[in-house]
């Protein structure tokens, strides 16, 4: 199996060290940048299987550098270290297209748990190949090997791992209300207040990118969890 490669930027730099120390300890290869600026040039030379961003870097932010990756990667997965840690922030980095969100002070058990549920689950979804290959829903049709859905059977969005799994466990459910609690545990490995707040953040832009199939809809049940349903 090849070795998975990780980006990891990070300025401060004890702590790069020993992040840098625990995951090849773990096997992993690992490439370290200090600023936003250097996260885009060694995200484009080295090709990672996973990117570990700090946010609050001088010049360019970690945000602003998941932004412009997102522009040209839309898979790649992002896991962001921050102290900042109001949900306001957590939000944000969701938004601009994080898989994960840790906060400082952290431990590295913690770290090596969440990059591999991360990667596993993009090899999780790598490998639906050998399962079902597509699940028609509406007018689309997801394709999780290739990680997008063909919206109105035209239209080709690419997802996240995390999207395809999310959108798969919904679709094989369709029109039955999964909760909250087993959505989280499926595809995060845990139901933790931040990883609550990113699957609202994650049904949001699922639903934007559905949203010219109006045959498809992501319902919320307050205080339950999410069903899809199809309006036919």
């Amino acid at each position: 199996m090849r070795t998975s490669r990780i980006l990891l930027v990070e300025d401060e730099a004890s702590l790069a060290l020993l992040v840098k120390e625990g995951l090849e300890g773990e096997g992993y290869l690992v490439h370290h940048g200090r600023t936003g600026e250097e996260a885009i040039q060694l995200f484009k030379r080295h090709t990672p299987d996973l990117i570990i961003l700090d946010v609050m870097m001088p010049k360019l932010n970690g945000f602003d550098a998941a932004q412009t990756i997102r522009q040209v990667d839309k898979t790649t997965p992002i896991i962001f270290l921050s102290a900042k840690i109001q949900a306001k922030d957590v939000v944000q980095g969701f938004k601009v297209g994080a898989n994960d969100y840790i906060r400082k002070p952290f431990s590295m058990e913690e770290l090596l748990m969440r990059v591999k549920v991360v990667l596993d689950g993009v090899q999780l979804v790598s490998n639906k190949q050998s399962e079902l290959t597509s699940f028609p829903i509406g007018n689309s049709e997801l394709r999780p090997n290739r990680l997008e859905v063909l919206v109105n059977n035209k239209e080709q969005v690419k997802l996240t791992a995390r999207e395809t799994e999310l959108l798969r466990l919904l679709c094989i459910n369709k029109e039955v209300l999964l909760t909250k609690e087993s959505l989280l545990l499926s595809v995060w490995g845990s139901d933790s207040f931040i990883n609550s707040r990113s699957l609202d953040v994650f049904i949001s832009r699922l639903r934007k990118k559905l949203k010219s199939d109006e045959a498809i809809a992501i319902i919320n049940v307050r205080g339950q969890g999410y069903k899809i349903v199809v309006n036919r």
